[in-house]
């Protein structure tokens, strides 16, 4: 945060993954508090390398919405896995000519406009709900912009734009007005004529045999983006970019540790993935050097920038171990239930440590129960509620919520940060998730993995059976859908886009499975049931170990358990 505030230019830091780089977001955010510090992820698609299936249009979304937004960009963080940094990306020009802005009182005329979402990949639906759908109903237009955080309600007088309002895509309520909405493209690819006809040329070019054979080649043809189309975008363009070529030139590179090994194991993997598809005809594929960077590449290209790059090691043994607190944060402060003394390793280095403490966790209720464990102890931190709170307060120990996993200490000010992962090792962790859980048993990541007949759950109307895939026009378009059939013959068509919605049945004896019957409250109760049963096995739990809690050398028992 300090090295943003302080830079003369942006700060890109390279991750060796995802995960790394979401948690380094959540960091930044709380040690920068309330101040305007410009912090950006750059998305991952979420693949793996020549995937039969595209990323959601969320996520298309955010990488169109930072590409934008790289061209202007003078300060700020810009955080992004070695694995996306190695892919290539559209022309920055195709960003910037494939983007419009709308304001009020201009002349729209709507067939000129639906033209121009078409074949900027944007999707005709009957409702708008997703990034990248756009509906017209009468002088009404409604618009789910890539980038944008809500969708836009555009009311025309005539042909022109009388207001502009964001709307609810869940009730389709109208809310704040707007003077002017920006539109980028829906894809990082074009479906337009002229993309059409350059990736009909190029797929000839690249592959040999009849490219009819190929269902890629027929749906792009037709205009139609098929699943996993991203694995071919250099057929689109005559020169593609990289992220470099987005970034300016006072640009600072951070690498932090780990990147170089998790760019070795993304290329190993990106080449046994080519291996073991490169052979089918009616999917052929291009080469790992023509989607990413090679190591080699890589290197050159970040020589060019200024450079920092993190390692960590282990200090050596100091002369006077009673100081090596940097050493003893992760290790030695750790609660310990199951002896006479729980906390000894923390009271003694709060008793030898001659500066401020701050002590995170990750909820309010984690830090409520520890607080009930440290009164107990005599310790009473005082509860604040940033990091910005702790610098301005003279007390010397607090505590706090923050989304910190590693501790800190440094010599001036004296100063330490102890997380509850020291203070209970790794399973007080909690997995943050952008998404509500699912069982990752039964998510669906490819429709090849659906077998015909098999038992699938759908979140809303509990297990049918899949049918297979159909087409279905609806008014003038055509859209694939899965057909799940319930109890009474009754069928249920879910759009792939939709697919999240579905997840294979895990049940004892999948051929048994039992079909709910649509329409009846008969999964509403079965999810009830479950629930009370999860409720009630909670229950017990806190009982039992409120129990062991009681007895000696158990005072910290409950802190080993969340429920949510």
């Amino acid at each position: 945060a300090n090295a943003v505030r302080t830079a003369t230019g942006p700060l890109l830091v390279v991750t060796p993954d995802m995960q790394t780089a979401e948690q380094l977001q959540e960091q930044v955010a709380f040690f920068a508090g309330n101040e305007a510090l410009s912090v950006v992820t750059f998305p991952d698609w979420e693949t793996l390398p020549y995937d039969s299936f595209s990323p959601h249009q969320d996520i298309i979304s955010g990488r169109l919405a930072t590409l934008y937004r790289l061209a202007d960009l003078q300060h700020g963080l810009l955080i992004v896995s070695v694995a996306t940094l190695l892919q290539r990306l559209p022309p920055a020009d195709f960003i910037y000519k494939n983007s419009l802005i709308l304001n009020t009182g201009e002349r729209l005329v709507l067939e000129e406009i639906r033209s121009r979402l078409d074949s900027s990949g944007y999707r005709c639906v009957a409702q708008v709900m997703e990034h990248g759908e756009f509906a017209v109903r009468g002088s009404l237009l409604d618009l789910y912009p890539m980038g944008s955080e809500l969708p836009y309600r555009i009311d025309l007088f005539d042909e022109e734009i009388e207001t502009i309002r964001t709307f609810d895509p869940e009730t389709q309520r109208s809310l704040e007005q707007q003077d002017s909405i920006r539109l980028l493209p829906a894809r990082e690819f074009p479906l337009d004529e002229a993309g059409v006809r350059h990736f009909r040329r190029q797929f000839r070019i690249t592959f040999e045999g009849d490219p009819q054979a190929s269902s890629i080649y027929r749906d792009v043809s037709q205009g139609i983006a098929p699943p996993g189309i991203e694995y071919f975008l250099p057929m689109f363009f005559e020169q593609t970019s990289t992220l470099f070529d987005y970034l300016p030139a006072n640009t600072c590179i951070v690498e932090l540790d780990g990147v170089e090994k998790a760019c070795e194991q993304f290329c190993v993997q990106l080449q046994e993935r080519y291996e073991a598809r490169r052979h089918d005809i009616e999917r052929p594929i291009l080469p790992p050097r023509d989607l990413y960077l090679d190591t080699g590449d890589l290197q050159h290209r970040v020589a060019k920038y200024a450079r920092v790059s993190i390692s960590l090691f282990k200090p050596p043994a100091p002369a006077e171990p009673s100081i090596d607190y940097a050493a003893r944060i992760p290790g030695e402060v750790r609660i310990r239930p199951r002896l006479e003394r729980p906390a000894a390793a923390l009271q003694q280095f709060l008793g030898d440590f001659a500066g401020r403490v701050l002590i995170s966790v990750e909820s309010t209720g984690r830090r409520e129960t520890l607080l009930d464990q440290l009164h107990g102890l005599g310790l009473h931190p005082q509860v604040l509620p940033d990091w910005h709170a702790f610098c301005d307060a003279d007390t010397t120990l607090a505590i706090t919520v923050a989304p910190l996993e590693q501790g800190l200490l440094i010599p001036r000010p004296e100063l330490a940060i102890i997380t509850e992962t020291a203070l209970f090792g790794e399973h007080a962790r909690q997995t943050r998730r952008r998404k509500p859980a699912r069982d990752p048993a039964g998510i669906i990541r490819n429709l090849t993995d659906l077998e015909l007949n098999a038992p699938v759950v759908h979140e809303e109307h509990g297990v049918g059976r899949y049918l297979g895939l159909e087409i279905l026009k609806v008014g003038e378009y055509e859209a694939e859908y899965l057909a799940l059939e319930y109890a009474g013959g009754d069928k249920l068509y879910v759009p792939v886009a939709s697919l999240a919605l579905v997840s294979r049945y895990t049940g004892a004896s999948p051929e048994n499975a039992p079909l709910h019957k649509l329409g009846s409250e008969q999964w509403a109760r079965a999810r009830h049931k479950a629930g009370k049963r999860i409720r009630d096995a909670a229950a017990e739990l806190l009982d039992v170990y409120a129990r062991r809690a009681a007895r000696k050398g158990h005072a910290f028992g409950l802190s080993l358990i969340h429920i949510s």
